[in-house]
């Protein structure tokens, strides 16, 4: 029995396998406590807790980050640098403004603190820890008296000892991180920054994920990693940082798992929720990237590559004061939410201009489980529509255009942007607003393949059942590839990776059922940014490189190759995955769908997406709804139900 949860701005999504069925459920979440949500949702699915697993997606490091709520937390490195996080690389978000609004630092000055334990360049320690240094250090720390203390001394991915030192003295009530553990890479700044958010959320996540357990008492409790992999909750509290994409991470693990059950291994994803939408593309396996951000603080920690706006279906629709119509990035979240909702929302959204066009029905919402309110929708868009001087209609689809164009920027900018025609993808579309938006942001790149997988609205959910256990591991080596020994390469690779093993053997995984994944970070000489390459020895890898570097940036050099970081992915093996989408139905239907008008469409079919066979085919305008969300096929689209439920649509007839 496996319990997969998504928490989300909005709702939170709940697939439960009992073994046999897949079940499916959403609640509006509760973010000042996320796990009442999840608590509540398995009381009304019925779950039995004994013998259960559960895998979820959390939102409670991300939102700690974004709304700056984390812990007191002091910082501390070597003398001289304790202003590191607060210079930064001097990036500026507008370049040409000359009185810019000054930005808080991370830490403020008085809780940064210097210490001895200086390393050199080359490994060296320069300046030792001392017993006097050491006893004002810990006074330092009481004196302030934090929750949380995060050490990222220089150099200190080529020797921990003296981190190991200071987290010696600091009390065991306090939560400490340290750099040479979250994230053994050069880069002071962007190391102290993961280093510094992994103790800023540290505290947060422990404690939830505690009250989660006690809430699921006989139940194994796992989370779901920026990476795709999964953790266990013992264990996920102390590398908090490596939460930060929990939930979009298992979205694109359910979109690859249903790629490959119908064939379609290249997909540029959209997974459109209640506050966001998130984009991804898939070329046979879900890219990383250590070069993401969360708000304005960059995480160099492996996550998926993924771009995110603040687009989605509760994003809020006003007018500013030029006249311009805006949506977004604010939201009306889970409370009050959309003003269809009838929670006391006022500001009209996405989901009210879907609403009064028709595409979703008032009666049909999560499966008649709720109602919406016309009139209230109607009444928010009223105000929109007289600032624009036109009619409700033509608000609400002028709000759905805004959207649509963020939307489809937002793809231009993981496919075109990197040099990559999305004409050769399917785009993939998922989340509870995914559905209604997919044909439209189709047509607006070109790309005449499209598919929405079952169960699409949880999809995230489901990704936390087909994700591996794992673990990303990193290390700096900084050398030319023509002075390195490849048998020296591997051994370091083998040293690290045995470390994620141990991790994932303590974790219940059995060792013949681990299989490492070795890259290398490679760029020429003189460069500062990396591509990632599988290792494959070093003439084969630097060969790899000149192409990559020539299909990324358009041109390639005869320099020197060298490497920069040793990365292993240790992860569990899925050869006896579930298959946990069943084959549809292939009994005729026993009667025709009904039909309604949609404004500018006219009369369309409405066919409920569980009840579709499969081999059905049908031709677009028409409306797909199901438990958890609603389709809209549009005018020149063609689709069919595959074996497992998928829709798979096509722009134009079938074969042209």
């Amino acid at each position: 029995m496996i319990l997969g949860v998504d928490t989300g701005g909005t709702f939170t999504d709940f697939v439960y396998w009992d073994g046999v069925q897949l079940h499916i459920h959403k609640v509006l979440s509760t973010p000042e406590a996320p796990e009442r949500a999840i608590l509540q949702g398995m009381r009304v699915l019925g779950v039995p807790l004994e013998g259960l697993t559960v895998v979820h997606g959390s939102t409670v490091a991300t939102n700690a980050v974004l709304e700056e709520k984390g812990v007191h937390t002091l910082y501390i490195t070597n003398h001289g640098f304790a202003d590191l996080l607060t210079i930064g690389r001097q990036a500026r978000d507008e370049l040409y403004n000359l009185q810019p609004v000054p930005v808080p630092p991370p830490v403020p000055k008085e809780d940064c603190l210097e210490a001895e334990g200086r390393i050199s360049a080359e490994g060296e320690l320069i300046e030792p820890l001392t017993e006097s240094g050491l006893e004002c250090l810990r006074r330092e720390i009481m004196l302030r008296n934090p929750q949380a203390v995060a050490i990222n001394l220089l150099f200190s991915f080529m020797q921990s000892a003296p981190e190991k030192e200071i987290e010696a003295i600091i009390p065991e009530e306090i939560f400490v991180s340290r750099s040479s553990k979250v994230l053994p890479e050069y880069r002071e700044y962007e190391r102290g920054i993961a280093t510094w958010l992994n103790s800023y959320v540290g505290p947060l996540v422990d404690g939830y994920l505690q009250r989660l357990a006690e809430g699921c008492p006989g139940a194994q409790v796992s989370v779901m990693q920026s990476s795709g992999s999964t953790i266990a909750a013992s264990q996920a509290g102390e590398d908090a940082v490596h939460m930060l994409l929990s939930g979009p991470a298992g979205g694109l693990a359910a979109a690859r798992y249903v790629g490959d059950q119908v064939g379609r291994s290249k997909l540029l994803t959209f997974d459109m929720g209640g506050t966001s939408t998130d984009v991804a593309l898939i070329d046979g396996e879900v890219r990383l990237t250590s070069e993401g951000k969360i708000g304005r603080y960059p995480v160099a920690v492996p996550m998926v590559d993924m771009h995110t706006i603040g687009a989605g279906g509760g994003s809020i629709a006003r007018v500013d004061t030029g006249g311009m119509l805006q949506v977004g990035p604010e939201s009306a979240g889970a409370s009050p939410g959309p003003a269809c909702y009838g929670q006391g929302g006022v500001e009209v959204t996405v989901t009210d201009a879907n609403l009064l066009l028709g595409r979703l029905l008032p009666d049909a919402f999560l499966g008649g489980g709720m109602s919406l309110q016309l009139n209230a929708a109607e009444k928010a868009m009223r105000a929109v529509a007289t600032a624009l001087n036109s009619s409700v209609e033509e608000a609400a689809e002028g709000v759905i255009r805004v959207a649509n164009e963020h939307m489809s920027h937002a793809l231009r900018v993981i496919s075109v942007e990197r040099g990559i025609d999305p004409r050769d993808f399917t785009l993939a579309s998922f989340g509870g607003a995914g559905g209604l938006h997919v044909c439209a942001l189709a047509e607006s790149l070109g790309m005449k393949q499209a598919m929405i997988p079952v169960h699409g609205g949880v999809l995230s959910a489901l990704g936390m059942l087909v994700a591996p256990r794992g673990r990303e591991l990193s290390r700096s080596k900084i050398i030319l590839l023509e002075q390195m020994d490849d048998v020296v390469v591997v051994a370091e690779l083998e040293e690290i990776a045995q470390q994620g093993v141990e991790a994932l053997v303590e974790e219940g995984v059995k060792r013949s059922q681990i299989e490492p994944l070795y890259s290398v970070d490679l760029r020429y000489r003189g460069q500062s940014f990396t591509l990632n390459l599988e290792w494959q020895g070093s003439v084969e890898s630097v060969r790899a490189f000149h192409q990559a570097h020539q299909s990324r940036y358009g041109h390639s050099f005869d320099f020197p190759v060298e490497l920069v970081n040793l990365r292993v992915n240790v992860r569990e093996k899925r050869e006896a995955t579930h298959h946990f989408l069943q084959p549809q139905q292939k009994e005729q239907r026993k009667s025709p769908p009904r039909e309604i008008l949609l404004t500018g469409m006219g009369s369309v079919p409405v066919y409920q997406r569980e009840q579709m066979l499969e081999g059905e085919c049908f031709t677009g305008p028409a409306l797909i709804t199901e438990q958890v969300s609603t389709s809209l096929i549009s005018p020149g689209w063609y689709g069919c139900v595959d074996s497992t439920g998928t829709l798979l649509l096509e722009r134009g007839l079938p074969g042209y």
